[in-house]
């Protein structure tokens, strides 16, 4: 697939693992200039170090993005090398938790970390882009932004807020050339969704292998028409299009890639 993006520059948020690697990986044999951010050295490093042995280029940058001075120095490593064309914003994180044990405090983290996060890199990266005329903001959201879930609610809560911030940010885009929409993946298996689905299977009477839990898994905690968790490259695979000149008419839209676990015309 050739998408006309070699040669853009894109930060990817938290693509030291999990579903930002995949996107960077994807984004990367598109011809995408990647910039790795993690907070971790040795695993940010071997995502980008992937990438460069598949022919791609990729730099790296470190910080956490909950504070002002770690977003500040993830934004000069990413636009040491050049300007920043695409941001993808795939870093966060959640706790499973209940009503009873979401306090305040975790509340106010999991905003912090999964929304304001955003917000600073936008705010960094952004200016640049509508100065340029041309650049592209995707938001990974999800479907917990429209049907919550009974537990960990201060996550659910977090990505409506993200889902929103896009739209909001394609408004005052409008016209400048530069595109802000969102991603919305169902269940992604990625290692840790794998990893948890596993240690609360056979509880749940799912079974005892990854083979017998894995379709109870699908039927009790996402039914969905491909009767299946997503894959990361499917997630990847949209963004990327989001990224690309096929997707210049498309703005503020949120592109679900669930299998039908949204069970909604709009």
């Amino acid at each position: 697939m050739d998408l006309g993006l070699a040669g853009k520059r894109a930060l990817v948020t938290g693509s030291s693992s999990g579903l930002g690697e995949a996107i960077a990986k994807f984004l990367g044999a598109e011809g995408v200039d990647l910039v790795v951010h993690g907070r971790d050295v040795a695993r940010t490093e071997a995502v980008a170090k992937a990438i460069q042995a598949a022919g791609g280029n990729a730099d790296i940058a470190l910080g956490d993005l909950s504070t002002d001075e770690g977003a500040d120095a993830v934004a000069r490593a990413a636009t040491a090398g050049g300007d920043v064309d695409i941001l993808v914003n795939n870093a966060g994180f959640y706790r499973h938790v209940s009503w009873v044990d979401a306090l305040p405090a975790e509340w106010n983290d999991a905003y912090n970390i999964n929304v304001v996060s955003g917000v600073r890199m936008i705010q960094r990266l952004v200016p640049a882009m509508r100065e340029r005329g041309y650049g592209r903001v995707v938001t990974i959201g999800g479907g917990l932004a429209l049907q919550p879930m009974n537990t960990h609610p201060q996550y659910n809560a977090t990505l409506a807020a993200r889902h929103n911030l896009a739209v909001s940010l394609a408004r005052d885009l409008s016209g400048t050339g530069v595109t802000s929409n969102v991603v919305s993946p169902g269940a992604i298996l990625v290692d840790a969704v794998q990893d948890l689905v596993t240690e609360i299977g056979p509880a749940r009477g799912w079974g005892e292998t990854w083979e017998e839990i894995q379709p109870n898994a699908v039927d009790a905690l996402i039914p969905n028409d491909r009767k299946r968790f997503g894959r990361p490259n499917e997630i990847a695979a949209a963004v990327a299009y989001l990224c690309s000149a096929d997707a210049d008419y498309v703005s503020g839209a949120t592109v679900r890639v669930d299998g039908g676990l949204i069970r909604g015309a709009f």
